[in-house]
């Protein structure tokens, strides 16, 4: 999440890149854990991300232009499809605070906590001051968690970018990039049940790229 210095020419272009990664904790090269399970690998169709209200939960609602799916995202297990629902709740508010360009959004420290939670408003504000929201659909699949002991888990899950844009905040332009192996991405993650029995995000890293996540 770390902002870079370039040239005006190319600044335009590397944002938008950049600014679809939704706070993957930058294109660090890390690697999938290759303990972590797969999930159930069942019904492939598309559902719509959970709405967040019970326990408490903040309520979020995305822009009419904008939208995430979750293929195959229940497992059957209670423990696991619990993590995994938090997970697009995680997901959900941060597309959510990019869209409002609000990096001090309540939800982000209700989803995230330590090193994962000051990332991510990072990540929010630099949007924002560089003047972009997103746009499209953010498709996630292929989701494999392990339930390490009863307060820590991991997941690694793909996102298909290829119908996601940058668009700008002012203007409402979207600009719209090439398909490539970099439009999918696969994020590495850690997450801490709290005493409130939610699983914040704590670790959070992504690859651009990788095979386990191109078609």
């Amino acid at each position: 999440m770390k902002r870079r210095t370039m040239p005006a020419a190319t600044a335009l272009a590397a944002t938008a890149a950049l600014l679809l990664t939704a706070c993957g904790g930058g294109d660090s090269g890390s690697k999938a854990n290759d303990k972590i399970a797969g999930a159930d690998s069942g019904s492939t169709k598309a559902s719509a991300s959970p709405t967040g209200s019970a326990a408490g939960r903040p309520e979020i609602t995305l822009p009419g232009d904008l939208s995430d799916t979750f293929e195959s995202w229940k497992t059957g297990d209670t423990t696991k499809d619990a993590v995994l629902g938090d997970v697009a709740q995680r997901i959900d508010v941060t597309n959510y605070a990019i869209a409002q360009g609000d990096p001090e959004l309540p939800a982000l420290s209700f989803y995230y906590s330590g090193g994962a939670l000051a990332d991510a408003k990072d990540w929010v504000e630099s949007i924002a001051k560089d003047g972009y929201s997103i746009t499209g659909v953010n498709r996630y699949y292929n989701a494999k968690i392990d339930v390490f002991d009863a307060a820590s888990a991991g997941v690694v899950y793909c996102e298909d970018q290829s119908k996601a844009f940058a668009k700008v905040r002012k203007s409402g332009k979207v600009i719209k990039t090439a398909v490539n192996d970099d439009s999918y991405v696969v994020y590495t993650t850690r997450l801490e049940k709290n005493k409130q029995g939610v699983w914040q995000t704590t670790k959070l890293t992504s690859q651009r790229g990788s095979k386990s996540c191109t078609p």
